[in-house]
């Protein structure tokens, strides 16, 4: 263990945010943290949290939610508007999940026209549109990983749009709205997506993106030769193994 590098990672709202089991991408920060020999805390960010515990942050999940979860926490939400912007404009690591990755865009249109309103702090929409989109998913990543492809698996009902980075171009599946092949959304250090499944355990160069990237922010000397080399072969093979199985279903 690296005495001199430690990690901040919260879980925001774990009691809401934990649609399809967004909980298992904590399970594998907090696991590759331990590989890469990175000390780290785990804090959950709870209703009642002081909002001192989110500015330390080095990485936040923000996960999935319904619909009606989401407008129960929205306005909390509204209150750390200003506060979450900054800590991205930051470069703090974000992953923000589909409930979660709605959130941070102007608006949720539902089936009935009415708009709900997100935290704005990117300038896209999310739409209700007939239909849901569900399904195993792969793309071709857009921050020059290897491997190129990520996998997962959606099930929503609102469409994205946006002309920002998206996480990924889609090869399989359906991504941000279904007919731009677009799927998620990047922004310095945050991904925005509707992998659940969850994605980080499926797809651990995505989980290491996230963690070098908070190293470099929060340690100006971090350099990649003091973390633990990590034997990936199982989870590649894994990787490699789904990628065959959601091909065969295009």
């Amino acid at each position: 263990m690296n005495e001199n590098y430690k990690l901040k990672i919260i879980n925001m709202y774990p009691e809401v945010l934990n649609l399809y089991g967004d909980k298992g991408n904590i399970i594998a920060l907090k696991r590759r943290c331990e590989k890469l020999g990175i000390n780290y805390e785990l804090v959950d960010f709870n209703m009642d949290s002081d909002v001192k515990i989110l500015e330390e942050g080095d990485i936040i999940l923000l996960g999935g939610a319904s619909d009606r979860e989401q407008n129960i926490l929205y306005e909390k939400m509204l209150s750390l508007k200003d506060l979450l912007k900054d800590l991205i404009e930051s470069g703090v690591g974000l992953l923000a999940v589909c409930g979660g990755y709605q959130l941070l865009g102007k608006a949720y249109i539902d089936a009935k026209g009415n708009q709900i309103k997100g935290l704005e702090i990117f300038d896209f929409y999310t739409r209700a549109e007939k239909g849901r989109l569900i399904g195993n998913v792969i793309i071709k990543n857009t921050l020059g990983l290897i491997p190129e492809t990520v996998v997962g698996y959606e099930n929503h009902g609102g469409r994205t749009y946006h002309d920002m980075t998206p996480l990924g171009e889609v090869i399989v599946g359906f991504g941000n709205n279904g007919k731009d092949k677009k799927e998620g959304l990047v922004y310095k250090n945050l991904i925005g997506t509707y992998l659940h499944g969850p994605i980080l355990p499926k797809n651990p160069h995505i989980a290491d993106f996230l963690i070098k990237n908070s190293l470099k922010r929060k340690y100006p000397n971090y350099n990649d030769k003091i973390l633990s080399s990590i034997d990936d072969s199982i989870e590649l093979l894994a990787h490699k193994k789904v990628i065959e199985l959601y091909s065969s279903s295009k």
